[in-house]
């Protein structure tokens, strides 16, 4: 179960941060209708704690959670509790708030040794592919390393230390390589970069050199290697199991992917929610490497 100290912490940080980010966003709405502005019972810097600990907190149910848990034993930390079907409201509200949280506060920082993986977020099973209509025009087949998939293909970039430096959402049928020629995607980028054989192209190694990042792959098998690999990205290549451990934590603990959402909406409200716990989480995987001297890792070819 999730620690009051943690909801506190996770609270405080929110708060903070929607009290810079309301007033801004006023001044940048076009057209609003003038509505009545009656304050909720629940701020949304609650209801945006209640959504981030509920990936925290082990139970599978958002229902369940907020009826049995927060309704009950946590009257002290949310004392104006509402309705479900008002949380459910509420909640729906909340998707630009932990968009721009998590681009602004939740993520991690670039330490020069990053990792690129991507996983899919099925939507539903294949044999409901035809009559799925929830995510009709956005969702789409894909194929990855377990078969073919209907949904979305999630885009991840994270350091030694397990942080998140960035995500990307795609289409289940897009490319792992094409997110890696978004500007927005890799600005925050340097160094050495290391990903599986998915990521192998001339065209995208030329493209990210040009911008300070040196891409490190394994070869396939029918590659034949024209000059030796560098001691250091040999070992750091192995390592590569740190992205895949992130993902399971995503999917397993946060609960990143599931096939009951009803709108898109609850979608990207579970998925941003589900990103954010992850960067609240105090262990997590991590390469615990300790280099007499670091710049043997930022070798020219």
């Amino acid at each position: 179960m999730i620690d009051r100290d943690k909801i506190t912490a996770i609270f405080v940080s929110i708060d903070d941060f929607c009290k810079l980010f309301d007033p801004c966003l006023e001044k940048k709405l076009i057209g609003r209708p003038k509505l009545r502005n009656k304050p909720c019972k629940l701020s949304i810097s609650e209801v945006m704690t209640i959504q981030v600990a509920f990936h925290q907190s082990g139970y599978r149910n958002f229902k369940t959670f907020y009826l049995q848990y927060v309704c009950r034993h946590m009257r002290d930390l949310f004392p104006r509790t509402v309705s479900y079907n008002r949380m459910t409201e509420l909640c729906s509200h909340s998707m630009l708030h932990l968009f721009a949280y998590l681009k602004t506060m939740g993520l991690g920082h670039c330490t020069g040794l990053s990792f690129v993986d991507s996983t899919p977020l099925r939507v539903c099973h294949n044999k409901r592919i035809h009559q799925h209509k929830t995510f009709k025009g956005l969702a789409q087949r894909g194929q990855c390393s377990v078969g073919w998939f209907y949904g979305f293909k999630l885009h991840l970039l994270n350091n030694d230390r397990g942080e998140l430096i960035d995500v990307f959402l795609t289409p289940g049928n897009v490319d792992d390589r094409k997110p890696l020629k978004i500007k927005s995607f890799i600005k925050k980028l340097w160094g050495k970069l290391f990903g599986d054989k998915g990521y192998i192209g001339k065209e995208l190694f030329h493209s990210l050199f040009s911008k300070g990042i040196h891409m490190v792959t394994k070869l396939k098998r029918n590659m034949k290697s024209t000059a030796l690999t560098p001691l250091m990205d040999a070992i750091m290549i192995r390592k590569r199991a740190i992205a895949e451990t992130i993902i399971d934590q995503l999917k397993n603990i946060c609960q990143v992917e599931h096939s009951r959402h009803r709108s898109a909406i609850n979608f990207f409200n579970n998925l941003f929610a589900a990103l954010i716990a992850y960067n609240f989480q105090d262990k997590k995987p991590s390469l615990r490497t300790q280099f007499t001297d670091t710049k043997q890792l930022f070798l020219p070819l």
